[in-house]
């Protein structure tokens, strides 16, 4: 009877642990999730590094739809923020739209300024020279620097 009940045992054993594993959820549900997947932290450094560039690609984007046909009908403006101050570059843009894209970039260097001192961002204090004027080469605005 003893070698009966040790069977009859090891078979509920079996039939049970064979239920139970039946009702688990798949091993892969408990692992961390694909990064694009995962909710924006709004909080972090990257994000605010693809706000800032989504927000340079808007400006440039914008001004791009312009055609450059005479160089006098264009204006250059300061863009970006450096951590030591001053612009990280400048944009050509058409007159045209001077109200529109100035206050656009001037929005965007100060996210860029505030981005500076929230990470504690640091730059070369080099300073970046004015364009001397534009130019204009198959329908695109070019700045024009000293000793081009």
């Amino acid at each position: 009877m003893g070698k009966v009940h040790a069977r009859i045992s090891v078979i509920i054993l079996c039939i049970t642990l064979a239920l139970v594993s039946c009702g688990t959820k798949n091993v892969t549900d408990n692992l961390p999730k694909d990064i694009s997947e995962r909710p924006a932290d709004e909080n972090s450094k990257k994000y605010d590094e693809v706000q800032l560039e989504k927000t340079k690609t808007a400006i440039e984007s914008e001004i791009a739809k312009e055609k450059c046909t005479n160089a006098d009908d264009w204006k250059s403006a300061p863009i970006g923020s450096k951590a030591c101050g001053g612009p990280k570059s400048y944009i050509a843009y058409p007159k045209t739209m001077e109200t529109e894209i100035l206050s656009k970039i001037e929005a965007y260097n100060k996210k860029e300024a505030d981005f500076n001192i929230k990470y504690g961002i640091t730059s070369d204090c080099a300073m970046v020279a004015e364009p001397q004027g534009i130019k204009c080469n198959n329908g695109k605005a070019e700045l024009i620097y000293a000793g081009q």
